[in-house]
């Protein structure tokens, strides 16, 4: 290997894959900041848990990662790419790498269309060869532990969890980079958040994938990230390793979500309540 590429190899390992530079974003032009100086990064292969109740930013954020809603200040690069005010161009040459997942499996798939050809939809754009695009349709729904003829099937004749599965499916069909996953399994049962959860801790364990997880819930959270950032109105309120953050929090409110993550022994989630109604009742200006 020449010195020039080893270089160039070394540059790329150390590179984060996403960075988010003192991101702000504002209602409208001129409106309140949604967003205030937030900043973090995802390492290639890493899960970052982007976890605050409704209305503290987070899914404003993977929005503008995606290109979704308008950047005020601040700098969004992926793979060291300044992708803050990418145009359509831009966002299209993307495609391919930076991927979503969003809350309702059901909303998120056109009814009158068969499984194949919401997933081969990217491809088709990419210009990939149709016997290429069926056969990618195939191998990612059986990674996604469905059948390959799925891709014949309309979306009413699946379920919820099976839906999810399919647009967990349709993120992979182009071997991303990232995947933002926004809230991808609170509209799902607890078992079924269960199956999808392992589904997306196997399918990164077998790529160079990395995920930003967004989610309200600390226990879903927990079991996929390695590290957590907390909101709480548009501003990171406590940032750290997983365990660091779920065992030994730091701030109340990081406390109080904790205390409202749902557990299915009885007891404990009786617990959970009482303490919970313990943490607000203490700074209740402290969460909103």
């Amino acid at each position: 290997m020449s010195v020039d590429i080893a270089v160039a190899v070394e540059a790329e390992a150390t590179t984060p894959l996403l960075e988010v530079r003192d991101l702000t974003i504002r209602y409208g032009k001129k409106g309140p900041a949604a967003v205030r100086g937030v900043s973090f990064t995802i390492a290639r292969g890493e899960t970052l848990g982007l976890v605050g109740e409704s209305g503290s930013g987070k899914t404003t954020i993977g929005r503008a990662i995606l290109g979704l809603v308008p950047v005020a200040s601040g700098q969004i690069l992926f793979e060291g790419r300044d992708i803050t005010r990418a145009g359509l161009s831009g966002r299209r040459s993307l495609q391919g790498d930076l991927r979503a997942v969003f809350q309702d499996p059901f909303s998120s798939l056109n009814p009158r269309r068969v499984i194949g050809d919401a997933l081969t939809e990217p491809l088709r754009v990419a210009k990939v060869p149709r016997a290429d695009r069926d056969r990618r349709a195939r191998e990612v729904l059986t990674a996604v532990g469905l059948p390959a003829g799925s891709a014949d099937r309309y979306p009413r004749q699946f379920s919820g969890g099976q839906r999810q599965r399919i647009a967990i499916a349709r993120a992979l069909v182009t071997d991303p980079r990232l995947v933002v996953c926004d809230e991808a399994v609170s509209a799902l049962d607890l078992s079924t958040q269960a199956q999808v959860l392992n589904l997306l801790a196997d399918l990164r364990a077998g790529a160079d994938l990395g995920y930003l997880f967004i989610a309200h819930d600390m226990a879903v959270v927990e079991f996929l990230a390695q590290r957590i950032i907390v909101l709480n109105r548009g501003e990171i309120v406590e940032a750290g390793p997983t365990s660091e953050i779920v065992y030994n929090p730091r701030e109340h409110y990081t406390k109080v979500l904790m205390a409202a993550s749902p557990v299915p022994d009885p007891d404990e989630q009786a617990r959970r309540r009482e303490a919970w109604q313990e943490l607000k009742a203490q700074a209740p200006a402290a969460v909103g």
